[in-house]
């Protein structure tokens, strides 16, 4: 057993092996609860059933208590900044994911995806996160470790997207029907007519009777998902490098953040409408972490649990005044 002390021992982007594989190992356990048991398919029908709202408050709930759990296990092990650190990133990440929602409920309208089937695309587009986040923040770690001046771009990136959203916050979202990327698909790929219940790729004769494989809608619509991750992360990632340049604390936020995004989203689809400041909300988030490098830079580094408190009474506030704005919408619509 000596190689399995020497591995968890050995250091991997400034941390012991072992802090990664305890991290790995309990996204692992959910990913295989998530699907492999709590929405396995019916063993009589082979169908997957929809998740209701009802139940995908309680998976939310679950996944932000384990979220909040594992920041206190980094608290307990790391220290009080790396804990706050992790739960700031978290809180960051969790109100961008909002408005990553309802750009996700945009894309699954155009598809026509049935809510039965909207599950298993979210599962296999969290699987996609995990890898392209990892990418993208072990880009960015060596970007701030060899140009340290990177977190001044940073910065005036995120001051100017939060003052961009700040301004258009108003405006109504854009269709699909236009994308660039979907037309791209469709002209390169041999794409069915319709959904071929919930499977991406299906096996079929094309029109010279020979058998090819076949994209379906549902593929389609997992890539556009995915694309889209990655304009939103974008934001993300520079929000958090703003906080901590810890690749762990950097990714172990990000992740746990993004797990629960899918049972979230069953929940708060269907009242996206009623939360009218969140753009605002979050401009003024992104502008507050684009402002805190520049104080970090020339002043010195607040201290972590101000950064949290306001970050926590920002999205706070901005949800809690659109649920008060719409409380009389909301009563006439039940």
């Amino acid at each position: 057993m000596d190689w399995l002390s020497l591995l968890a021992a050995t250091t991997f982007l400034g941390k012991e092996a072992w802090v990664w594989l305890v991290f790995m190992a309990l996204v692992a356990v959910l990913l295989v609860l998530d699907l492999g048991v709590l929405h396995r398919p019916d063993p009589r029908t082979g169908q997957r059933r929809a998740i209701e709202v009802g139940e995908s408050l309680l998976l939310s709930a679950a996944y932000i208590a384990v979220g909040l759990g594992f920041g206190a296990w980094v608290w307990f092990e790391m220290g009080r900044e790396a804990g706050l650190n992790y739960l700031t990133g978290f809180v960051i990440e969790k109100s961008l994911a909002l408005d990553n929602i309802f750009v996700i409920s945009l894309i699954f309208a155009y598809f026509a995806v049935p809510r039965v089937y909207q599950h298993r695309v979210l599962f296999w587009g969290i699987l996609g996160v995990i890898v392209l986040r990892g990418v993208m923040i072990g880009v960015g770690t060596a970007l701030v470790q060899h140009f340290a001046w990177v977190l001044w771009l940073f910065g005036a990136f995120l001051v100017i997207t939060g003052m961009k959203m700040l301004v258009s916050a108003d405006r109504p979202a854009e269709g699909f029907g236009g994308n660039r990327a979907i037309a791209f698909l469709r002209r390169h790929l041999r794409v069915t007519d319709q959904l071929e219940g919930d499977r991406f790729v299906v096996r079929r004769a094309d029109e010279t009777g020979r058998l090819r494989w076949w994209a379906t809608p549902l593929l389609l619509c997992l890539v556009t998902i995915e694309l889209v991750d990655l304009v939103f992360a974008v934001d993300s990632v520079p929000a958090i490098f703003a906080i901590t340049t810890d690749p762990y604390i950097v990714y172990t936020s990000n992740i746990f953040a993004i797990l629960g995004l899918r049972a979230l989203y069953f929940a708060l689809a269907a009242m996206m409408h009623r939360f009218v400041y969140l753009k605002l909300s979050l401009s003024l988030i992104l502008v507050f972490i684009g402002g805190k490098i520049f104080w970090t830079q020339l002043v010195g580094k607040p201290d972590p649990m101000v950064t949290l408190s306001v970050t926590a009474l920002l999205l706070a506030g901005g949800i809690g005044a659109s649920l008060w704005r719409t409380r009389r919408a909301a009563g006439q619509n039940p």
